[in-house]
């Protein structure tokens, strides 16, 4: 991922997310393989939440889901994708790098204009029931992962303080 300031509205929303990945990215740097896997959270009852490695197997599936919502507009027959469960960073990081990359090209023939929807029919219908143009689907993921970081710098604490 480069840090490129890209243009337009589009622009915007693919450069704050790039960057919020990017921050995610550099907080899961020097995470152990044993630290991937603790369970850092044992009284959660949401399974997407239990360690660094549910997490991060959930923020890329998200990922991925984000950016099918908006391609399944002009084509409902895309599946979205199962749940990965990796046992290194480096292989989140490289998860994290692609789900971005598949993000760009959802955006590339998407224009300034198509970004706000008003009407309801036209909306994304999200699998939590939630409807969203794709400003606001993309607003939703980019704080999705900023949610999720915040989530992991504790996760992080805990697991350390373990030791």
């Amino acid at each position: 991922m480069n840090k490129i300031s890209r243009k337009g509205a589009v622009g915007a929303l693919l450069d704050e997310y790039e960057r919020a990945i990017l921050d995610l990215s550099h907080t899961i740097d020097g995470i152990t393989d044993n630290e991937l896997i603790a369970i850092a959270d044992p009284v959660t009852t949401d399974t997407s939440c239990v360690s660094v490695q549910s997490v991060l197997a959930h923020v890329v599936n998200s990922g991925y889901a984000y950016a099918l919502y908006i391609k399944r507009l002009s084509d409902k027959s895309l599946d979205f994708p199962e749940e990965i469960f990796r046992t290194t960073i480096a292989d989140y990081q490289k998860d994290l790098r692609d789900f971005f990359i598949f993000t760009q090209e959802t955006f590339q023939n998407i224009n300034d204009n198509q970004l706000e929807e008003s009407d309801n029919t036209k909306k994304i219908v999200t699998s939590w029931g939630q409807l969203y143009d794709i400003e606001q689907i993309t607003e939703h993921a980019i704080v999705h992962i900023l949610r999720h970081r915040r989530q992991l710098e504790r996760f992080k604490i805990i697991l350390r303080e373990r030791k």
